[in-house]
């Protein structure tokens, strides 16, 4: 039997249920500023296509939203969407798990790959044209 999610002493359902401003209580001291300050019109605008999406996929659509919104912290009501987060180059899709509500949505895109370091290749350098082709 799957653990039921708690945030804060509180369970997903109560979390929906209470006012923005309650939520933005719970948060730590970061995000909590940030959602005081005010959302951005961009923000604004993620949080109004989250809301027509996730009525959507009520009706039994599958939809994902796009955006280039990184620092858009993460509401319970954005829980069980799919976000395609921009990283710089390409969207990547970003399925909103209870777990990540406080969190930013950019933590969950990276925008670098890790480095690989393997054999240096043909022409990598003027020493690896003196190795055998066996």
């Amino acid at each position: 039997m799957p653990k039921e999610f708690i945030y804060r002493g509180y369970s997903l359902d109560s979390l929906l249920s209470m006012s923005m401003d309650e939520f933005i209580n719970l948060l730590p001291s970061r995000q909590r500023r940030s959602l005081l300050r005010g959302l951005t019109p961009e923000q604004r605008i993620l949080l109004e296509k989250t809301r027509e999406a996730k009525e959507r996929q009520k009706k039994g659509e599958e939809i994902s939203v796009k955006t280039h919104v990184r620092d858009m912290i993460i509401l319970p009501e954005m829980v069980g969407m799919k976000i395609q987060v921009h990283n710089g180059k390409e969207f990547l899709p970003v399925e909103i798990k209870p777990e990540m509500i406080g969190h930013y949505l950019g933590e969950f895109a990276i925008t670098n790959k890790p480095v690989r370091h393997g054999t240096p290749g043909i022409g990598a350098s003027r020493s690896s044209m003196y190795v055998p082709l066996k």
